[in-house]
């Protein structure tokens, strides 16, 4: 008993040190690209301002004071100005921050999910389910996302439950075909081939050698889709098959504001500018996430 104990306490002890120095180094790598640091930032604000959004906005975002519509920004303490039914601008948009981050988590995660068990099913077992699996993938590419999203949506329903709907069952083709390349990959190592030498059963090949290595494609892909999911849920609610008014979402904002235009640019402009920056900072951190943790980009 006493001569195991300060082996297993060096192994905890190594095993924490070793956690330590990954969350170090991946920190340090992300403060040497700016690119990556701005997207991180961009990211935790938002994350920042979808959780504690409520509680910081000036205004209620869903009263109309039909005494104050229309005023432009900085005028009365509007920031950002009032929209037509004299709602705070800037309210609406720190909210519709949250819908955006619900949209893009929530979609990730079952899009992703559902993908790859798609692509792990199909890249490992290959022959007749493989062939099935990836026509139906091919069938579904040959549609335009944000289309097939559209005629969804107008099946089901709008609504924030239903653009979630839409946007997973367009988006999973997605991670299968980028999964399963990467199973297929992986069915040719060397340890893949021991482990089939030695007899080790194909759950066990599965869970414990096939599914860690795919942690890393997973993250890198989700990071990249989430912004492609905010978009596309700001373009479906724009065409009014999303989120509904007045529950406050980048999208119908644009929507709302598109008939004033020429006459009250920032009903529109403000919006954009969200989705602008929001998509912009998710893309920087995928890119730099991509070039960190892939191995081939970092030539090893």
């Amino acid at each position: 008993m006493t001569v195991n104990i300060p082996k297993v306490t060096h192994t905890t002890q190594a095993i924490k040190v070793k956690k330590q120095s990954a969350v170090v180094t991946f920190f340090s790598n992300l403060l040497r690209s700016w690119t990556g640091m701005v997207g991180f930032l961009i990211m935790i604000l938002l994350l920042f301002i979808s959780i504690f959004g409520q509680w910081i906005v000036p205004y209620d975002p869903l009263l109309a004071d039909f005494s104050k519509k229309l005023l432009p920004p900085m005028t009365d303490g509007h920031l950002l100005g009032t929209d037509q039914l004299g709602r705070d601008i800037f309210s609406r948009i720190i909210l519709g921050a949250r819908v955006s981050v619900i949209i893009g988590l929530t979609t990730v995660l079952i899009a992703g999910t559902f993908g790859t068990i798609v692509g792990i099913i199909s890249g490992y077992f290959r022959g007749w389910v493989d062939v099935i699996l990836m026509r139906i993938v091919d069938v579904q590419l040959s549609f335009p996302f944000i289309l097939l999203v559209l005629v969804i949506n107008a099946i089901i329903g709008s609504g924030l439950r239903n653009i979630i709907i839409s946007l997973a069952i367009g988006g999973w083709v997605i991670f299968a075909r980028v999964i399963r390349s990467e199973v297929l990959a992986l069915r040719e190592k060397e340890f893949i081939t021991a482990c089939v030498a030695t007899g080790v059963s194909r759950t066990g090949i599965l869970f414990k050698h096939i599914l860690p290595n795919l942690f890393t494609p997973i993250i890198i892909l989700s990071s990249l889709q989430i912004g492609t999911y905010i978009i596309a849920e700001a373009s479906v609610s724009f065409l009014g098959f999303g989120v509904q008014p007045p529950e406050p979402a980048w999208g119908n904002m644009l929507n709302e504001g598109k008939d004033y235009i020429f006459s009250s640019w920032w009903l529109i402009t403000f919006p954009g500018i969200a989705i602008m920056i929001t998509a912009l900072g998710v893309n920087l951190f995928g890119d730099w996430l991509r070039d960190t943790l892939d191995p081939e980009l970092k030539g090893e």
